[in-house]
């Protein structure tokens, strides 16, 4: 993992210094910006493979950066922010962030989501048996390019999102509840993983149906959970 890099943005100098002493240590190089602004033309200029983003920043905040980040790549983003509120927390996953993580935190599990997020981005980017597209019924994805289409539009996914509709496009007709897709897709515990999930599912369902209210492809089993249809 000591060449994969890391995008730090945050205004305030201590807590960028101190992440980067954490990342360091686990052999990742790191890159620092101090608003939204810098991250832009940072991500212009050199490879990055994860974006650790505060939401609170002068100049441009993590909220419009993230969109703007979004309309053109799907590297993996953490939010940081002080704020712990459940609304903050939707909002943060609502723009496309795919982790997110509350001021003060425990170093040590900022690095454990840090890894997790490199690993299954770039290492474990997708399951086996990748080498065919997966189509059901107008909806393909291609694992290798990561790229989900409807009916031969390609459609924009963040990391978490694509590997949502992976895991169901893999097992089609199959029924997952929330608690199995947030523990096959984040790779940990779901505790309080509803708003989380139902988040993605909303935001998945908004790119890739025709009417999200009368979903074609991932239909909500009720008491149950979600599938993709066959």
């Amino acid at each position: 993992m000591n060449k994969h890099t890391v995008l730090i943005v945050d205004d305030d100098k201590e807590i960028r210094d101190g992440i980067e002493i954490y990342l360091k240590n686990e052999g990742l190089q790191v890159i620092k910006a101090q608003d939204g602004l810098e991250a832009l033309e940072q991500l212009k200029k050199q490879k990055i493979h994860l974006i650790l983003l505060d939401v609170m920043m002068p100049n441009m905040d993590g909220i419009t950066a993230t969109f703007k980040i979004r309309e053109e790549q799907n590297i993996p983003i953490i939010m940081l922010s002080a704020k712990s509120e459940d609304t903050d927390k939707i909002l943060g996953l609502q723009i496309g962030a795919d982790d997110y993580v509350t001021k003060p935190f425990n170093p040590l599990e900022l690095i454990a989501r840090v890894k997790s997020q490199l690993r299954r981005f770039v290492t474990l980017g997708h399951f086996e048996d990748q080498t065919h597209v997966i189509k059901l019924n107008g909806l393909a994805l291609d694992p290798e390019a990561k790229e989900v289409s409807v009916d031969g539009e390609t459609v924009k996914l963040t990391p978490t999102e694509f590997r949502i509709v992976e895991l169901m496009m893999r097992h089609p007709g199959r029924v997952f509840s929330i608690n199995d897709i947030y523990e096959r897709v984040w790779k940990e515990p779901s505790y309080n993983a509803e708003n989380t999930v139902a988040v993605h599912i909303r935001k998945i369902r908004e790119k890739i149906e025709i009417d999200p209210k009368n979903p074609r492809y991932l239909k909500v089993v009720w008491g149950i959970g979600y599938k993709i249809e066959r």
